[in-house]
């Protein structure tokens, strides 16, 4: 989960709430770049810039990535070096290892003031086929630590799986708008939220998401 977006947009009164997205790493070069001993001399958090009012992300999700060629089903293979974080994730997400979850919350006991926040709102997967929703998993447990109320459901997201696999970012906005929606009841004028979410590439499903909570 990453770092924080930093662009001070500040809401109209008429705008439902106050949007802070956090995901747990970011894969985008910050900075110091992809080498490792770089990356040290930069502080966390990252800022992350859009309509929101304050965004960060943890940590880079992989620090090197060495190409070893391909698998035997014909894949490129890759020899990846991960942060703490990074590595916790992935055994999350790609492992189904539910016991990376404490790990994660742990290392987010560095950022203070979450506690401050009236409430979190996950982002909706577009896989919905696993056995557990890792970012519904780790926001609940922040919640439970920080005792932060969590609106689980509130953002629904319709679309497919296919979202992966657009890189174009007009593309992907536009399937997005579509997908995205607000389901929950529960107002969120004139409240601080959390958007939170665990991985941060184009940035482009947070600035739908934070779009649509504005309305």
């Amino acid at each position: 989960m990453t770092l924080f977006k930093d662009k001070a947009c500040c809401p109209l009164p008429y705008l439902r709430g106050i949007i802070y997205p956090l995901n747990i790493w970011s894969l985008r070069q910050i900075r110091g770049g992809s080498n490792h001993k770089n990356r040290r001399l930069t502080l966390m958090p990252y800022k992350l810039v859009g309509d929101w009012k304050h965004g960060i992300a943890f940590d880079l999700h992989t620090l090197a990535s060495t190409y070893l060629g391909e698998n035997e089903y014909g894949h490129p293979h890759f020899d990846n070096q991960r942060s703490e974080m990074g590595e916790l994730v992935y055994r999350l997400k790609n492992k189904q290892d539910t016991s990376a979850v404490a790990g994660i919350v742990k290392l987010l006991d560095k950022i203070g003031g979450l506690e401050n926040f009236d409430c979190i709102i996950p982002v909706p997967a577009t896989n919905k086929d696993r056995p557990y929703q890792p970012v519904e998993l780790v926001a609940a447990a922040i919640c439970k630590r920080r005792s932060i109320k969590l609106l689980k459901n509130y953002l629904v997201n319709d679309g497919g799986q296919q979202l992966k696999n657009v890189t174009d970012p007009s593309a992907r906005d536009e399937l997005l708008r579509k997908a995205l929606q607000i389901v929950g009841k529960t107002s969120i004028e004139n409240k601080k939220v959390l958007l939170f979410d665990d991985i941060y590439r184009s940035g482009s499903t947070l600035k739908v998401a934070t779009d649509l909570l504005y309305r």
